[in-house]
């Protein structure tokens, strides 16, 4: 009997900055049984050095290695690729994999491998987005961050972010970093890949907002990370959203990429709310790295999550309950060089349209 493999197989991303220690990292995950029955997809087979540890050649561009993983090169056009192996899986050319994994090049901006599934009629029937890392360089990642956008953007799009060579930083070099880091991208989880209790298996154990088969346990969790009072977003307004002439910003002058929070105060309306995402998106979705938020909309009793990179919307989550006492809809947005009150009078002007509508139905 064939084995079973997942309906919807997830899609993987591990970007990092030339030189942050991704292919480092690769090949940790490549050796952890953890990671067993997964495809990777990377540019170049040979600048990871995994020749050693070879088990099986399955053709010129492909191997086994025995931890249960498929090493395979992108020649051409990363679509094709995904649906070559996948077509290869099917037809039992290759041993089946619960994941696929995918390399960015160190200038990559992830986004565009990320919309790959969406784009791809074929793809989006058989693969979902799944888990985004990205390795940030200890010792160099503060000059990278302030002088490639590229770094910046891998970094803001991150679900995880995984701090490489620790080891030899300075402590005041690495605060420095993760403060930064913090300021734009304050939800993700940063690991030190040096600690001896460092478990790369985890890294994709679990998506990066929803662990499958644990909704409501993981959206809670994160909502309350995120918004907990005592531990506000860098760059929070905590003035209703209708007063919005003042942006709430408080990010270093001349940083493009900065995070803030919309919160609104009454039950919002799903339909416009839908449109008005959609819209913006088109838009400035280039600018609109991420959006996350947690919304109450009207009619339901339970929250609704959201979770979005750029173009890219994942189906929303409906939780069981609301996980405190606060019922407002707070979103949260990571932008690149945007206006946090454009976003602002947008959706508030959506609401008051709504608003007549909602009291009609």
């Amino acid at each position: 009997m064939a084995a079973e493999v997942p309906a919807f197989t997830p899609i993987h991303l591990l970007t990092g900055f030339l030189g942050s220690g991704k292919t480092t990292l690769l090949r940790r995950l490549l050796e952890d049984p953890a990671m067993a029955r997964t495809a990777v997809l990377i540019n170049e087979f040979g600048e990871i050095g995994l020749d050693h540890h070879l088990l099986e050649p399955i053709d010129e561009t492909m191997v086994l290695l025995p931890s249960g993983c498929l090493c395979c090169t992108i020649r051409g056009e990363l679509a094709q690729a995904i649906r070559d192996i996948h077509a290869r899986r099917e037809r039992g050319d290759i041993p089946p994999f619960d994941r696929l994994m995918i390399e960015s090049t160190g200038l990559a901006d992830p986004f565009p491998i990320l919309s790959t599934i969406k784009a791809d009629p074929v793809l989006r029937h058989h693969f979902r987005p799944g888990v985004v890392v990205a390795t940030v360089d200890a010792v160099n990642g503060q000059f990278q961050l302030e002088n490639h956008i590229e770094s910046t953007r891998q970094a803001a799009i991150a679900d995880r972010l995984v701090l490489t060579k620790t080891d030899i930083a300075d402590e005041v070099t690495v605060a420095r970093l993760l403060d930064r880091l913090g300021r734009f991208n304050p939800d993700a989880p940063v690991l030190r890949g040096a600690d001896q209790d460092f478990n790369v298996g985890e890294l994709f154990e679990r998506d990066g907002f929803v662990p499958t088969g644990q909704p409501q346990r993981s959206t809670r969790t994160w909502f309350r990370q995120t918004f907990q009072s005592d531990n506000p977003l860098p760059g929070e307004a905590t003035d209703q959203f209708q007063h919005e002439h003042g942006s709430g910003d408080r990010t270093r002058h001349g940083e493009r990429i900065h995070s803030f929070v919309v919160t609104v105060d009454e039950p919002i309306d799903w339909t416009a709310f839908g449109i008005w995402l959609t819209m913006l998106l088109n838009r400035h979705g280039d600018r609109i790295l991420r959006v996350k938020g947690m919304l109450n909309l009207a009619g339901e009793s339970a929250p609704v999550a959201i979770h979005g990179v750029q173009h890219l919307v994942h189906t929303p989550v409906h939780m069981q309950a609301w996980p405190d006492g606060d019922r407002r809809s707070r979103i949260v947005f990571i932008v690149d060089d945007l206006d946090s009150s454009l976003i602002r009078r947008s959706l508030a002007a959506f609401n008051r349209l709504a608003a007549p509508l909602s009291q009609q139905s």
